[in-house]
């Protein structure tokens, strides 16, 4: 009888359990890739030449985190990077904060002091309206820039996007702006320091398996300087 007892209970267990675990599965979902890069180009700025760049992360109605980080494969000089974030989208409207990190002027990660981190923690927000898209950014704490005055700039970056799809391709246009003088951008005032024009297209090479490939060219025209780039991603 006990026993009979006890499997009845086991089986009630599982039977409970299983509409859970189903649910969890279909509406949590994960995202694993890696992109291979032939230059590190972001926001107008040059961090790097060919770099492999992973990331991780779930998402759960709305709400996703990630990591996501860049080394380089060629130039053992060019700076590490591992940034997490946390953020939340409704609607066309997202916001969420960015911890980024990189291996100078700090090489060990868990280091928070003022004045010493290498962690930079950002905040942004961004609304999609389909045909464009709209994100602000700024940067509130951590090793940040600072401004003509030596202060905190609060760095910020605004940024424009436009896709597209044209001749087989799927395009996006980009126009980014520095509002106003820090460091971190390297910029003394108001500048335009990205305008960017990037491609992609999934490429089937067997019938389970598709390589997406991109390239893309950026100027920026504070700094007087361009860029080429192209690269792959490997995702299951």
């Amino acid at each position: 009888m006990k026993m009979t007892m006890k499997k009845t209970l086991i089986s009630a267990f599982i039977l409970t359990i299983i509409p859970f675990v189903s649910m969890a599965q279909e509406k949590v979902e994960g995202e694993i890739s890696a992109d291979f890069v032939s230059q590190y180009v972001w926001r107008g700025l040059d961090l790097g030449k060919v770099s492999i760049q992973p990331t991780l992360g779930v998402s759960y109605k709305g709400l996703s985190l990630s990591a996501w980080g860049s080394v380089g494969v060629t130039d053992s000089n060019d700076p590490k990077e591992f940034d997490l974030t946390a953020s939340y989208t409704i609607g066309g409207l997202s916001f969420g904060v960015t911890d980024y990190w990189f291996n100078s002027p700090e090489p060990q990660y868990f280091v928070y002091a003022s004045h010493k981190t290498s962690h930079l923690f950002e905040g942004f927000v961004g609304y999609d309206f389909n045909v464009l898209s709209l994100s602000w950014y700024t940067n509130f704490a951590g090793n940040d820039g600072v401004n003509k005055s030596g202060k905190r700039a609060y760095s910020s970056y605004v940024e424009a996007a436009v896709p597209f799809t044209l001749g087989g391709l799927d395009w996006k246009a980009v126009l980014g702006i520095v509002p106003y003088a820090t460091t971190a951008y390297e910029t003394d005032a108001f500048s335009v320091t990205n305008i960017s024009l990037n491609a992609s297209k999934d490429i089937e090479i067997t019938e389970k398996f598709t390589l997406p490939v991109f390239a893309g060219v950026m100027a920026n025209p504070y700094s007087k300087k361009a860029y080429f780039f192209c690269g792959f991603t490997l995702k299951p």
